[in-house]
């Protein structure tokens, strides 16, 4: 391999590699000399180049470009080491390709108001999904799925009454599933996703409000992202409209749901063994 020529390595502010990234390099008079993409780590190269000086313009779909004078040895060579391509219209998503969420390291967590006066918090110990991110990142993707009779408030009771037709119905709707369709920026770190839910016999468009945390190594060898999304649903949307009204007019059960998910993925189709 040539190891002449502009060489850059393209990557975001997070590290990872932006392998569709491409170097174009005009002289100074505006002239396109060259043109390369980078490769699967991030890295670009032209061919050799007349000694003299460049201009190099690194650029990304999804990204801002970046812009910076080469001087070419006799050699033929240069470079520029690692040029770091911040997201346009705020923070970026981790690497494109598909996410396993990992139930043992995640929540999904349902809190209503009750009497008016606290919270009750129900947890769905069983659930499970995949997040597609796309090289626009607008158009990634989310599917989850969760076991309706595994709702638990920590009341034998109560969890028996939630299971039954008076609230999520699990006999006749056994899953629960929400449809990610794609994102938008809400500023830094903040996503919202637009999706569906499916909910008893009721499909509605639910938005989450995602906030990003980070990737990074887990023990296992693989690769990690977290995430925590929010939204707010109105019970009666959903065909769950039982309640008791007790004396002075006061709803036993709030009318909108707080669902509230705590969410690790792992890079990759499948979960780590172990």
């Amino acid at each position: 391999m040539d190891e002449r020529g502009l060489r850059v390595r393209v990557v975001t502010k997070n590290g990872w590699a932006i392998h569709h990234a491409v170097i174009t390099v005009t002289d100074m008079t505006g002239e396109q000399i060259a043109r390369a993409p980078a490769d699967a780590d991030g890295v670009a190269r032209t061919r050799p180049l007349p000694a003299g000086a460049y201009t190099a313009i690194v650029t990304a779909v999804g990204h801002m470009p970046s812009v910076s004078t080469a001087m070419v040895g006799q050699a033929g060579a240069a470079d520029l080491g690692t040029v770091m391509l911040a997201h346009q219209g705020g923070a970026e998503l981790p690497p494109p390709g598909p996410w396993t969420i990992d139930p043992a390291h995640s929540s999904v967590v349902v809190t209503a108001r009750h009497l008016g006066l606290s919270s009750v918090h129900a947890r769905f110990t069983e659930f499970g999904g995949s997040i597609q991110v796309a090289e626009h990142v607008e158009h990634s993707r989310v599917a989850a799925e969760i076991k309706a009779a595994t709702v638990d408030t920590a009341v034998a009771m109560r969890d028996d009454h939630l299971r039954s037709a008076d609230f999520l119905d699990v006999e006749r709707f056994p899953l629960i599933t929400y449809t990610g369709t794609h994102v938008a920026s809400a500023g830094a770190d903040r996503w919202t996703v637009h999706g569906e839910l499916s909910l008893k016999d009721v499909r509605r468009p639910v938005e989450l409000d995602l906030h990003y945390l980070g990737t990074g190594p887990d023990p296992w060898g693989g690769t990690r992202a977290a995430f925590r999304a929010t939204t707010e649903l109105r019970r009666s949307d959903f065909s769950i409209t039982y309640n008791q009204i007790l004396s002075g007019g006061i709803a036993a059960i709030g009318t909108t749901l707080r669902v509230e998910l705590d969410i690790q993925a792992v890079q990759g189709e499948r979960l780590p063994q172990g």
